[in-house]
């Protein structure tokens, strides 16, 4: 897959609109697994689903976002620079099944806080049975594993998930030739 991806190091002081409001902090665990349920509160609502791997949201705090997801690169279904890829527009219609309009979501950030294109950089988790979205969608053979070391709490998940739809050949590893989406 292409991405034009240019990494800023940094910390997300600025992105105090998405602190955790459960009693403990997600993004600080580590520990490589979702939050319980019970620890999520919602801190965005889902406004609309752009593609496979990026999201519209409405915070609770206010204002309005667009969210890359982290950790996972779904093949594009609309390129200005070129074609579609293969299995884009389904990666998109999987994404887009995931939510009902206006999805209450929690959004756990990592250390980098914006892509290069302004993008609110985001694991997300569907409410209220705390679905880890981006996961499901590595899960179901939509997305690989796409990992910046700054970026990367739940990386050794998503590879595991990455490697396990492979080896069942579902989603684009059975449809595009050697799962590079070319």
């Amino acid at each position: 897959m292409t991405r034009r991806v240019s990494l800023t190091v940094g910390l997300c002081a600025l992105l105090g609109c998405l602190s955790p409001q459960p009693t403990s902090d997600p993004a600080t665990g580590g520990n490589g697994t979702a939050p319980a349920t019970t620890q999520l509160a919602a801190n965005a609502r889902l406004l609309r689903v752009i593609d496979g791997d990026t999201i519209d949201v409405v915070l609770a705090s206010g204002g309005e976002e667009r969210v890359r997801l982290i950790g996972i690169d779904t093949p594009e279904s609309v390129d200005r620079d070129g074609p579609v890829e293969c299995f884009g527009r389904e990666a998109s219609a999987f994404t887009a099944s995931l939510f009902d309009p206006d999805h209450e979501l929690f959004l756990e950030r990592d250390l980098e806080a914006r892509d290069q294109y302004g993008r609110l950089l985001a694991y997300i988790y569907r409410l209220p049975d705390g679905m880890f979205v981006n996961l499901e969608i590595v899960r179901q053979g939509f997305a690989q594993p796409f990992t910046f070391p700054t970026n990367s709490t739940h990386a050794e998940e998503f590879v595991a998930a990455a490697r396990a739809a492979e080896a069942a050949d579902v989603g684009l590893w059975g449809s595009c030739t050697d799962g590079t989406n070319q």
